[in-house]
């Protein structure tokens, strides 16, 4: 089974990270392969950046189908360029918050998102709507933190900390999802510091949970339906 992530910026940085994260939760016959953008954003925190890395990201998921992948994914909260890869491609096609939302809506009744930006949250608020899970959301907070700033690991997992004791205590959550894939390898402390404290509620990584759902999907033979994502129409088009 081989895998392709695409890790939707310009730079390599998170690259090395990805893998080593990845390597912990992947099954042993899962080949995974990183691929950053050529054009687009150095990160994705608005919609503006979401647009500019589509273009790319598309490319990329094309070019990955045709390099015998057997899925792809697109390793980004925001899903920039998932809906419309999928009308290119066979294969599946999965980002960062579907997965994730999923995952939290089967473990419990209410959750809450923990993102980096007070900006992206009506990006993610337009995700729950469409997915149709708004009313499990207890709330969607952020850290005020850009996603560059991430690889600072102990002052970001305080502040993630002290943001998820809020949406808990407040806000009435039951699970936590960390808001941005960038976050890697913080779960499970997050977890272990929530059950100190007291309040033992899961945290989701979208990324754990995008390679597991993007597994289970290629090893049940399924992908995204042909009937939803059409394929667009032959027709001229210029970039």
């Amino acid at each position: 089974m081989k895998i392709q992530i695409v890790v939707p910026i310009i730079s390599d940085i998170f690259n090395e990270e990805v893998l080593t994260e990845t390597s912990q939760f992947k099954a042993p016959d899962m080949e995974i392969d990183v691929v950053n953008l050529d054009k687009g954003p150095v990160s994705i925190e608005s919609r503006y950046d979401d647009t500019l890395a589509a273009y790319n990201i598309i490319d990329k998921v094309v070019q990955a189908e045709k390099d015998g992948f057997d899925g792809v994914f697109i390793d980004c909260f925001g899903d920039p360029g998932v809906e419309a890869s999928r009308e290119l491609v066979r294969i599946p096609v999965v980002g960062g918050f579907q997965p994730a939302a999923l995952t939290a809506s089967l473990i419990a009744s209410k959750w809450s998102v923990v993102s980096v930006l007070p900006n992206v949250i009506p990006m993610i608020s337009d995700l729950a709507r469409k997915l149709g899970i708004e009313s499990n959301i207890a709330s969607i907070r952020h850290i005020n933190t850009n996603v560059l700033e991430l690889q600072d690991r102990n002052i970001v997992q305080q502040r993630l900390l002290t943001s998820m004791i809020k949406a808990v205590e407040q806000d009435g959550a039951e699970a936590i999802v960390l808001g941005c894939t960038g976050m890697l390898g913080m779960a499970q402390y997050l977890s272990e510091q929530m059950t100190a404290r007291g309040t033992p509620v899961p945290v989701v990584d979208p990324t754990a949970a995008a390679i597991g759902y993007l597994e289970l999907l290629i090893r049940s033979r399924l992908s995204q339906s042909q009937l939803t994502y059409q394929s667009p129409p032959i027709k001229e088009r210029r970039f």
